[in-house]
């Protein structure tokens, strides 16, 4: 399984996925489990899997659904939560990361899903992939879960730069519109820009003038903007995409998996308070574990970087097999439908509006 490309692995009709296999808090044995999880899910799924060599073969050889769908690559380093993005820029060459995503960039991988550092994958992705022309700040685009019958809002920026000027608010709400097109096929998405009220009037300079500039292309863009929006909006059935900065969306993911995790305790402390709890419990047990189901992170375990020249998919570090195999299925899905050649595509049929304020239209080739 290392060496020569794995022909079985490379069947032409197989998507690849490259995926990093250190820097997870629960080790390689999580990640391989959860390949297994995707592989038997979906047949059309093979992959390549970066770290030593030694100890991933022994983990791969114990999942007999991964049996010629796995070809690992050989990294013996590996980048961890402790270091700084700038330090593996300079010295990130030989890691499993750097490997992952270079199997990216030689074509060798429709996408790649990495549990690691999130700054420095970040970082290592820009590096490696480069940014798509005209993008000024790529973005982390994550799911969470709505009343919406999708079941899932999307957001961004949720941590890629804490940054975000007017026209870069713009630019995430083009790509963002254009994620939410492909990954919930949903043809004019609604979208809102996030603040502290939904009146015109309030907000700093910066989101006012963002305002005015997604509200201006939102017909030539096809996207249906509804304005500012407020924090309960987040998991609301208002809006489809919620446009905001990387310091403003990180909190608010931060704060959403506190609360969930707090709710999940706080039910389970009530329901094993007495004898008459636990009989309750049992009989409500069909909508507890609908509502467990409902909230459980791992469903929407995986933020996309936006803005790349290919499909990155950044899990979370405490994900369990569950969670790798949500955050393979969500590159698997992006890496099916093409989508970084339609971001690309859109990006680069607007790069004048985020210039110009001025968005050239195919009507005969729309993008997705």
């Amino acid at each position: 399984m290392t060496g020569k490309p794995d022909q079985s692995v490379t069947k032409s009709d197989r998507i690849v996925i490259s995926v990093d296999a250190m820097g997870g808090d629960a080790g390689p044995a999580v990640v391989v489990a959860g390949l297994a999880m995707s592989a038997e899910k979906n047949p059309q799924l093979a992959f390549l899997l970066h770290g030593p060599a030694e100890e991933l073969a022994a983990l791969v050889a114990k999942r007999r659904i991964l049996a010629g769908r796995v070809e690992i690559r050989d990294a013996q380093k590996v980048v961890t939560m402790e270091d700084k993005p700038s330090q593996v820029m300079r010295n990130g060459k030989g890691t499993s990361m750097w490997s992952t995503l270079d199997a990216v960039k030689k074509g060798e991988a429709a996408g790649a899903v990495s549990c690691g550092n999130t700054g420095a994958l970040m970082a290592l992705s820009m590096l490696r992939l480069r940014k798509v022309p005209g993008v000024n700040r790529p973005a982390i685009a994550i799911l969470w879960p709505s009343r919406n019958p999708q079941g899932f809002n999307v957001m961004l920026d949720v941590g890629a730069d804490v940054r975000a000027d007017a026209r870069d608010l713009l630019q995430y709400a083009l790509m963002g519109t254009s994620y939410v097109r492909n990954s919930m096929d949903i043809r004019r998405p609604r979208v809102g820009l996030l603040n502290v009220g939904t009146e015109e009037h309030k907000g700093h300079a910066e989101l006012k003038e963002a305002h005015a500039l997604i509200a201006a292309h939102a017909e030539t863009a096809e996207y249906e903007f509804v304005g500012f929006v407020e924090g309960s909006d987040i998991p609301g059935d208002a809006v489809d995409l919620i446009v905001t900065d990387g310091f403003t969306g990180n909190v608010a993911i931060k704060t959403g998996e506190g609360t969930a995790s707090m709710l999940r305790s706080t039910l389970r402390e009530a329901f094993e308070y007495s004898f008459l709890s636990r009989i309750a419990a049992v009989l409500a047990y069909t909508s507890l574990a609908r509502l467990a189901k409902r909230i459980d992170p791992r469903r929407v375990n995986g933020g996309v970087f936006l803005g790349l020249n290919g499909t990155v998919v950044k899990s979370h570090g405490g994900a369990d097999a569950t969670g790798i195999s949500a955050a393979v299925k969500l590159a698997f899905l992006l890496a099916q439908q093409g989508f970084a050649e339609k971001l690309a595509a859109r990006v680069a049929s607007v790069v004048e509006l985020t210039q110009d304020d001025i968005v050239p239209q195919d009507a005969e080739h729309p993008i997705k």
